[in-house]
Parts: C-alpha cells; sequence; structure tokens
C-alpha cells in the first residue's frame, strides 16, 4: 500500500511539472503548420518566390484543385481574359493554366470561371472544363459569392447550398467554404492598393484542410472571423506596397512574374512571416495576368480569390 502511495505521488509531481499546451502554443503550432514557415539553411535565399516549380500531376482535375501545392514549391499559372463578342464584354470568362517546364514552356489548362447572368450579387461559375460553364454538370466545382457591396466574398466547393436543400442529412453532401476575402477601402489614397484579408481553413498535421461546412450563416469563415473565433483558420492579408518616386505609384517586387502596374496587383502573406508569399497575382498583358501560388493553398482557393479581384467594387475604389 506504501508503495503504491508513493507512486501516486510521483505521477502526481509528474504531471504537475509537465506543462500544458497553452491555447497560445496551440496557435503557434498552427501558424507554423500554415505560414510553411520552418528554420531554413542561412545559404538559402530570403526570396521563396523564385523557387522552381514541382512537376505535378493534374491527371484528375477535379482532385487537383482542391489540393494544396506542396510544401517548399511555387505553382506558377497564366489567367486569360475573354471578352470577345458583346455579351463577354460583360461577362468575360477566366481561364486558367499551369506553367510547365517541360524543356520547353507547357501550359496546361485547369479551370474557368464566369460571372452569373441575373443574379443579385457577384456569383462565380468555376468549373474544369473550359466549355462546360454550368451548375448542371459534372465539371462543376465551386463557385465565388459576394455580398450586395461586393466588398466580402466566400468561396464554396460544389456541396449543396443548406438553405436550399434543408432537409439534406448527409453531413458530406453540405458545401465546404474553402475560402473568404474581405476588401476594404484604399488606404493611401484613390490610386492606392486595395487592402484585402482572406481567411482560409487550416490545415492539419497530415496536411489535410479543416473541414469547415456552415449550416447556418453564424457558422461561416465570415461570422467567425467577424467575430474574432478563429480557431482552425488562417488569416492572410495582402502585402503592403512601397511608393516608388520614379514611376510615381505604389509597388510590389514580383520577380519578374508581373510587367505591368494594376491596382488590381496584389501579393498575399502570413501577417507572422510576411517573406512567405503564399499567392501572387498581377497583370502581364491586357488580358494576361501571372497567378502563383504555395502551400497551404489549393488552385481553386487561388482562382477565386483572383475573380474577386476582378470583380467591381464600388465601395472600395
Amino acid at each position: 500500500d506504501n508503495e503504491r502511495e508513493e507512486d501516486e505521488i510521483l505521477e502526481r509531481e509528474k504531471k504537475e511539472k509537465t506543462p500544458k499546451k497553452t491555447k497560445k502554443a496551440e496557435k503557434a503550432n498552427l501558424a507554423l503548420l500554415n505560414s510553411n514557415y520552418r528554420q531554413q539553411d542561412t545559404s538559402d535565399s530570403d526570396d521563396n518566390i523564385g523557387r522552381v516549380t514541382t512537376p505535378v500531376s493534374v491527371e484528375d482535375l477535379e482532385k487537383f484543385a482542391l489540393h494544396p501545392a506542396p510544401r517548399d514549391t511555387t505553382i506558377q499559372c497564366r489567367i486569360t481574359r475573354d471578352r470577345r463578342g458583346v455579351e463577354k464584354g460583360m461577362y468575360p470568362t477566366y481561364y486558367l493554366h499551369m506553367e510547365k517546364e517541360d524543356g520547353k514552356r507547357v501550359r496546361v489548362f485547369l479551370m474557368a470561371g464566369r460571372k452569373r447572368k441575373k443574379c443579385k450579387t457577384s456569383n462565380y461559375l468555376i468549373s474544369i472544363d473550359p466549355t462546360e460553364l454550368s451548375r448542371d454538370t459534372d465539371s462543376y466545382i465551386g463557385k465565388l459569392r459576394s455580398n450586395v457591396l461586393g466588398t466580402k466574398f466566400t468561396v464554396f466547393d460544389d456541396g449543396d447550398n443548406p438553405d436550399k436543400k434543408p432537409f439534406v442529412k448527409e453531413c458530406e453532401s453540405v458545401r465546404q467554404e474553402l475560402a473568404a476575402i474581405c476588401y476594404e477601402k484604399n488606404v493611401l489614397g484613390f490610386k492606392g492598393p486595395r487592402k484585402m484579408t482572406v481567411i482560409i481553413p487550416g490545415m492539419m498535421e497530415n496536411d489535410e484542410r479543416v473541414c469547415i461546412r456552415p449550416k447556418s450563416d453564424i457558422e461561416s469563415l465570415l461570422s467567425r472571423y467577424e467575430n474574432g473565433n478563429t480557431d482552425n483558420l488562417v488569416c492572410l492579408m495582402n502585402k503592403s506596397p512601397s511608393w516608388n518616386e520614379q514611376t510615381q505609384s505604389y509597388v510590389l517586387n514580383f520577380h519578374g512574374r508581373v510587367t505591368q502596374a494594376s491596382v488590381k496587383n496584389f501579393q498575399i502573406v502570413h501577417p507572422d512571416n510576411e517573406d512567405y508569399i503564399v499567392m501572387q497575382f498581377g497583370r502581364v498583358a491586357e488580358d494576361v495576368f501571372s497567378m502563383d501560388y504555395s502551400f497551404p493553398m489549393c488552385p481553386l482557393q487561388a482562382f477565386a480569390i483572383t475573380l474577386s479581384s476582378f470583380d467591381g467594387k464600388l465601395a472600395c475604389e
């Protein structure tokens, strides 16, 4: 009995000495998982956007669209805007291609997006078929929807809307929210860049995305963020540009990937690690744009974020 008591006392003391995992530590771990921040060799360059694109299999486009970029890799893409014809002048189609280096530059189609007609708010359908841009096809993989002002956007996968199908019992069929984008008024004058906040679900240790399937608005990414409930979320922001006296404009260093100035050009970073570019987007020609993304972003999230940037935001201009 005495031995048992001594063992219990020792076990209790051991527990008391073992530090408990605080919420702060848990959040730090989440930041480590999601900002790709690692102890790097001092010989490494501080610049990460120049990382070579790793050959990635895109045989299953639907699976690839939702899969985050491999760690320590930047996926380089190009967006082209087709606004030929009267209808496309109002509702252009955007095509996303991945750029691959296989001895020569090869572009692989990933997805297309187009604004829906007769919607009260901006609503973009995203498809893995360049010609079938409809909800009623197997190629439909998600959508981007804005609020009335066009200042806040939500990215969904192809699941069911719980408001339209309230009796859906299968949790797996309820749509996932993949990202939310908030635009604020220009902080650097009329011609200055917009201020963006991007909220995405966090990644777990196995690099699987935290699944967020809101059954009501209060559970949405935007509501969670606005209420300060950021558990299992990653909050990103656009990098602040610097003023260039020579060009009389605000500039960011895109390392040759962007060649034309535009208020829509942006770089998204983690607030705890501004040197790590999660994604960047900018104009190359009149209807051609570059879009690069890194872990933990997936192509559907990145493409939808760029579509939100194309949309007219009168309240932010």
